[in-house]
Formats: C-alpha cells, sequence, structure tokens
C-alpha cells in the first residue's frame, strides 16, 4: 500500500474588500477581453448578483491584486461607474499572502474553465425557464446569444433518454434536433436504441420518425394548400429548426388532392366548354399512352395584330429583353404575346378534349386539343380535322404471326448458341449497347442501365465528370433519348476503337448505373473504401451551396468545430454578430481563402481537416 501525498493545507480566508482598492494582477492569465464579453456579464451580474468570489493576492502595503475572477472585476467596476450616485462597495475575495499559492489559484481557474456540453445547456436553460425566467435572464446569465437560447430551449421538452443519449455522446445535436418531430413515444424510444453509436443523417431519422408524413414542398400539398388541408381538419408538424413543415395525414391530404384535381377536370368541361376532360395522377403525361388510344390532335387558331398592335408589340419585346420593361408594359405585352398564341374554338371545344395534371411543382397542367377515336367523324365533318389519306392495303402474309414467332425464337436460339464461342464478339456488343454509341432507344441482351440522380440541384462547387454524363433519366427519357439511324455501321465503328476503349465504355456504364446506397450501407460503404471515393474531388463546400442552406445556429457550431474552440471565443463572438448571408460567405473563407485562414489563427493540423471535411449528413 503506498503513502499517498496530503492534501493541501488551506491558508486562505474570504474577505468583503472595498472595490476600489482592487487591480487586476500580472499573474491573471487572461490578458485580453471583448469589451462585448464584459457587457454581457456586467449585465448579468446586475440581474442576478455576483456568484463566484473573486481571488486575490495581498500586498504588504494593504493592496489586493486579482489573480483569478479578473472579467468579474471589470464588469464589477463598469456597473459601478455607470452607477448615478456611487456609493462604497465592498467585494468577496478569497485572500492569500502566499504569491506561489495565488499562481496555483490563476492557473487552476483558468485550466478548470470549460464550456457546458449541449446536454447541459439544454437543461440548464430549461430549468431556468421552467422556474419564470425570460429568454433575456437565461442570455444573462450564461452569457450566450438569444438565437442560442431559443434553440435550446426548443429541445428543453425532449424525453429524458434523449438527453441522456446527447449527454453520454451516443447521439448528435442534429440527431437530439430530429426527435422534436417526433409525437410517438415508443417510436422515439425504439428509435433511440437502435441509432445509439451509429452514423445516421438527419434526414434518415425524420423520415423514420415520420414515415407517413408529407412535406410541405410535395406537389400534393402545394396544390391543395396549407389553408384547406387544415380547413378540412388536417393536421401540421413543424420542423423546430428549419421552415420544413410536414402534412401529417396522409390520406386527408390524398382525399384533399383528388379533390381539387376534379374540380379541375370539371371546370374544363363546365366552363372552358371542352367536351371531355381526364385527370391523371402521375405529375406528367404518358405521351405513349396518348400515341396507343390513336388520339387526333387539333391546335389553337393563331391570332392576327393589327399594324399598330404589331408595332407595339416589337418596342414592348424590345424593352422585355433589355431588362426595361415595368409591370404594365409586361401586363400588355403578354396579352399581346396571348393575341399571337391564339386559341381553341368552340367547335375545336365540341369534338375535342384534354387532359389535366399536377406538376412537381404542385401546378395543374393541361394538354388540350386531343380527339378520341370515336369523335374523329364528327371532327372532320366540323371541319377542324382533316380526314387522313388512306394507305394502300399490304399484302397478306402467307405465314401467320404464331408461325413467324416461332421461326424468330428458332433463329434467335441459332445466334445465341453461336455467341457461346464468340466472347469478345459478345463484349464488343455489350460495350456497344450500354454506351452512348448506340443511342437511348436501342436495347442488346435485353439490358439498359438508368443513371441515378447524380449531380445536386445547386451546382456552385461541384465539378462534373464529363464521363459520367450519358444515361437518360427516366422522367426525361422520351423527351431527350437519341436513336441511331445505321446501327451496323456505327458498330463496326465501335469495334474499330479497339478493346481499350471497349472496356472503357463498358466500365463508365456500369459505374453510372451505381444507385445510392447499393447493397446497403456496409456494402455501400465497403465499395466506396476499395474505389478510394473521395467527395471533395468533386465538390468544395461554399456559402451556395451549403452554408446558406443550414441554420445560422449550425454554422457557429461548425466554426467552433472548425478552430476547436467553445463559443466563448473572441472570434465565435465576433461571427455571431454577422448577418446570416455573410456567416455563409465568411465559412466559405474558411474553406477556400488562405488570407482568411491566417486571419482566423488556424494550424496545419486544421488546415488540412478543412481540406477534407464533409457535412455529416451522407
Amino acid at each position: 500500500m503506498t503513502k499517498q501525498d496530503p492534501l493541501p493545507t488551506e491558508t486562505s480566508v474570504i474577505e468583503q474588500v472595498p472595490l476600489d482598492s482592487l487591480t487586476l494582477s500580472d499573474l491573471n492569465p487572461r490578458k485580453t477581453v471583448s469589451e462585448a464579453h464584459i457587457d454581457t456579464l456586467a449585465a448579468s451580474i446586475a440581474r442576478f448578483g455576483l456568484i463566484q468570489n473573486l481571488a486575490g493576492l495581498r500586498q504588504p502595503d494593504g493592496r489586493v491584486e486579482i489573480v483569478a475572477g479578473g472579467c468579474r472585476l471589470r464588469a464589477l467596476q463598469q456597473i459601478a461607474a455607470k452607477a448615478e450616485t456611487p456609493s462604497p462597495a465592498t467585494v468577496p475575495v478569497r485572500l492569500t499572502e502566499d504569491p506561489e499559492e495565488a499562481a496555483v489559484w490563476a492557473s487552476a481557474e483558468n485550466a478548470a474553465r470549460e464550456a457546458l456540453t449541449p446536454a447541459d445547456e439544454i437543461r440548464a436553460f430549461g430549468a431556468m425557464a421552467a422556474k419564470g425566467a425570460s429568454v433575456a435572464d437565461i442570455t444573462l446569465a450564461f452569457a450566450v446569444s438569444e438565437a442560442r437560447v431559443y434553440q435550446r430551449l426548443a429541445l428543453a421538452a425532449l424525453p429524458q433518454p434523449v438527453l441522456d443519449a446527447l449527454a453520454a455522446g451516443e447521439i448528435t445535436l442534429g440527431a437530439a434536433k430530429a426527435f422534436t418531430l417526433s409525437q410517438d413515444a415508443a417510436l422515439t424510444q425504439k428509435l433511440l436504441d437502435q441509432i445509439k453509436d451509429q452514423p445516421i443523417s438527419e434526414a434518415q431519422l425524420k423520415s423514420a420518425l415520420n414515415p407517413d408524413a408529407v412535406s410541405s414542398s410535395d406537389r400534393r400539398a402545394r396544390f391543395v394548400g396549407q389553408e384547406a388541408y387544415e380547413a378540412a381538419g388536417g393536421s401540421l408538424t413543424r420542423d423546430l429548426f428549419s421552415d420544413a413543415v410536414y402534412f401529417a395525414d396522409p390520406g386527408l391530404l390524398d382525399d384533399l388532392f383528388a379533390d381539387a384535381l376534379e374540380a379541375e377536370r370539371t371546370a374544363l368541361v363546365e366552363e372552358a366548354g371542352w367536351l371531355w376532360a381526364e385527370t391523371k395522377p402521375e405529375p406528367w403525361l404518358n405521351y405513349y399512352e396518348i400515341d396507343q388510344a390513336k388520339l387526333a390532335r387539333v391546335y389553337p387558331v393563331a391570332g392576327d395584330l393589327t399594324e399598330d398592335e404589331a408595332e407595339d408589340y416589337d418596342t414592348l419585346a424590345e424593352m422585355c429583353e433589355a431588362g426595361v420593361l415595368d409591370a404594365t408594359g409586361e401586363a400588355r405585352l403578354a396579352a399581346l404575346q396571348a393575341m399571337l398564341d391564339g386559341d381553341y374554338t368552340d367547335d375545336q371545344k365540341a369534338v375535342a378534349g384534354c387532359f389535366v395534371v399536377v406538376n412537381q411543382s404542385g401546378r395543374p397542367e393541361v394538354t388540350a386539343g386531343l380527339v378520341r377515336a370515336e369523335d374523329k367523324t364528327a371532327a372532320i365533318e366540323a371541319g377542324v380535322l382533316t380526314a387522313p389519306a388512306r394507305p394502300a392495303p399490304a399484302p397478306k402474309s402467307p405465314y401467320s404471326q404464331k408461325l413467324t414467332a416461332d421461326m424468330q425464337a428458332i433463329r434467335l436460339a441459332a445466334v445465341q448458341a453461336a455467341l457461346l464461342a464468340k466472347p469478345e464478339l459478345v463484349l464488343d456488343l455489350l460495350g456497344f449497347g450500354v454506351s452512348e454509341a448506340s443511342g437511348s432507344f436501342e436495347t442488346v441482351f435485353g439490358l439498359r442501365l438508368e443513371r441515378p440522380s447524380n449531380v445536386p440541384s445547386v451546382e456552385d462547387g461541384f465539378a462534373r465528370e464529363p464521363r459520367l454524363d450519358h444515361g437518360i433519366d427516366a422522367t426525361a427519357y422520351w423527351s431527350e433519348g437519341t436513336r441511331v439511324e445505321d446501327l451496323t455501321e456505327t458498330f463496326n465503328a465501335f469495334r474499330a476503337e479497339g478493346k481499350k476503349a471497349r472496356n472503357a465504355h463498358i466500365t463508365e456504364a456500369i459505374a453510372r448505373s451505381l444507385p445510392y446506397k447499393a447493397g446497403g450501407d456496409a456494402f455501400f460503404d465497403q465499395i466506396a473504401a476499395e474505389a478510394r471515393a473521395d467527395i471533395r474531388k468533386h465538390w468544395t463546400p461554399t456559402a451556395e451551396n451549403f452554408f446558406a442552406r443550414v441554420s445560422a445556429d449550425h454554422l457557429t457550431e461548425l466554426l467552433c468545430a472548425f478552430l476547436d474552440c467553445d463559443a466563448r471565443d473572441e472570434r465565435i463572438m465576433a461571427f455571431g454578430k454577422l448577418k446570416k448571408a455573410e456567416k455563409a460567405e465568411k465559412m466559405e473563407k474558411q474553406i477556400t481563402d488562405p488570407v482568411t485562414q491566417k486571419l482566423m489563427g488556424l494550424t496545419s493540423e486544421q488546415k488540412e481537416n478543412l481540406a477534407v471535411w464533409v457535412p455529416d449528413c451522407l
């Protein structure tokens, strides 16, 4: 058993010392303090009193030099200086006459000071609010911004297990924020148990907490409108940390969407005068379906402008192009344009109809002037549709359809069998079929590789890889697809490029078709690791593509992480006074501007960390 060192002997006493006899000691380690911090601390002491004593060294001549609590001393002196009728005031000071003991106090207090963790702040702020303290009171008491207090109080109502997990470091602050969306205690506990110490994005957690909720940005929500939804008894869930709003009753929203879409259809028939109108639940119209239905089409009758109207139109169009057209001129130009575009006649509407859909932006789109097969005769008789010329009848084939199909199957089997001995030809065909060379509409081996979305909505700071640009998105397939006229010639030219080019085409096509999180998180992570995928090689965080799209509070937290400091750091306090847009620009410069990095005092290690930093939402 080892002999323990004895506890240090307490030689100090606490005395009430006149404020005007206190000075700041050279032993005090905090030499530079912002005036804003002293102002905030002075307001806090004026409101709540001096909570913690000062510590000082008594000199032989009776003077007391403060070695710990220099900021409190400055704040007290400020309060006394502003008093209208100064009166003698004393301050509780822990005193010693031993310089070595005073030096230990000075170092110990500065080293022991540690910012509250988010969980501690949430509980502390919540406790004060529960006792009736205002946001302003809490701001003064803890010397933080009002925005920070509001953010923390929004989390104060979280279930105790969630706050315990945050305090233990088992979940992130972002995950805790996501739990504010939950209305189901059992689901909250279940998900909390699942995500502890697991990487999960806020978006994934929010989706799991509200699996049936519909975002207000959804086309159905935009079309119906929040006011109509709430008037029908629908409830909303709001994200306390963003502008996101969720419609909590998807069944009601679907009913309202169907009713509103039916109202659009009814108006097209009863008010606009079309013979028929039909709604489609999808956000786009399938033109292949229209072709299959053999619908004919009539077009608006173009209008004519008088000489004066035409001259007016040209003048207004030039002004619009130059960007100097006012609201009145824009309205006049739109009216003239509508006259030029023309409209459907009553005779056309009497024999034709339209489809109506709601697009992804929540706006109704009408495709009009469609004539059904049973109405074509009436349309021709009304003079709004021209009868098609009758083609000459094709000679009747001596072979039945079934016999032809059987013979085609036999030929296919023969070709497939022959290919088994020609692996190089198979690879040539595979490379040709999945490459851009064969166009979008042809398929080889029954394969067509789609391209999952790999371009962000905000492309600022994003470097495209040209080899990944080929491939048609499913929603744009029919409008943007390409077709090769002579496949044989194109295939021969493709083969002439050689095996290296062929293999590159195959690699690019297969890589383009990889979906996000293919095979689950672990499998996708393995692919990314083996491929040595580097997000920052293709993306640089900027104000436009990232920092302006998160909350100001989160920007402050990020800056604290970048600089390895807490919210009381002078750089953070100065940052907190900036407007949101200025903060976003400042954060971009932290990443990209060496001058800003130098001014902010970034170390080499911090710069290296910023060079590879990516947000934790991936």
